[in-house]
């Protein structure tokens, strides 16, 4: 069982900045590509950002992309994103996951494990 503990969320102003972290002390971090999805009050969980599992390939969903930035560092069995620009709309409970397949990272299904959240609100 892989746990993953996100950290870094919080209140900030439209247009601000703020860097999420999850973390692991799984040996293993290193073989599960990474994603980050998000789930506003009362809509779906959506994609957010995904890497790959050297970091090399990186994912995107349209709505971030350009803002948001997702890395990995695999000796501290950690992921990143760093969300700049933030705007109202990005208020969710952001959360991060591992997959330990292959396949369309945009898909929550393809994720084995998940963190238990961290909220960000952007105020206008």
């Amino acid at each position: 069982q892989v746990q993953l503990v996100e950290s870094g969320g919080g209140l900030v102003q439209a247009g601000g900045s703020l860097r999420l972290s999850c973390a692991t002390s799984e040996r293993t971090f290193s073989r599960y590509a990474m994603g980050w999805f998000r789930q506003a009050p009362g809509k779906e969980r959506e994609f957010v950002a995904a890497i790959s599992v050297i970091g090399g390939t990186t994912y995107y969903a349209d709505s971030v992309k350009g803002r948001f930035t997702i890395s990995r560092d695999n000796a501290k069995n950690t992921v990143y994103l760093q969300m700049n620009s933030l705007k109202p709309e990005d208020t969710a409970d952001y959360y991060c996951a591992a997959s330990g397949r292959g396949g369309n990272y945009y898909h929550a299904s393809r994720y084995d494990y998940w963190g238990q959240g961290t909220q960000v609100t952007v105020s206008s």
